[in-house]
């Protein structure tokens, strides 16, 4: 997968953040780029923090493993995935994605 990539320190994900959503969570892949929708206004940082809280909770890890490499003040970013192999990720994003139901 384009947008995963393995580390020493984990698994990077390019992510692409979209504020203001009516709903929270993972809406599919676009442009090698993970979406995330978050209600959260992009707005001190609140975005941000609610796409951490996001990925940990999908990820099953903690919020202090999820770190924003590069992004922080735009709606593309590459955060780190502590201590998670990419083979891991990429199942749990599989999955996440199967659950995904667009709205129509």
């Amino acid at each position: 997968m384009a947008y995963l990539q393995g580390t020493e320190q984990g698994t990077v994900v390019n992510v692409r953040v979209q504020p203001r959503s009516s709903v929270n969570g993972v809406a599919g892949v676009a442009d090698d780029c993970l979406k995330v929708r978050v209600n959260a206004p992009p707005i001190e940082g609140a975005a941000n923090e609610a796409c951490r809280e996001l990925l940990a909770k999908a990820f099953g890890i903690g919020k202090a493993r999820v770190e924003i490499l590069s992004g922080s003040k735009s709606r593309t970013k590459r955060i780190l995935l502590k201590n998670l192999d990419e083979g891991t990720a990429s199942d749990r994003i599989a999955r996440l994605l199967q659950e995904y139901r667009p709205k129509r």
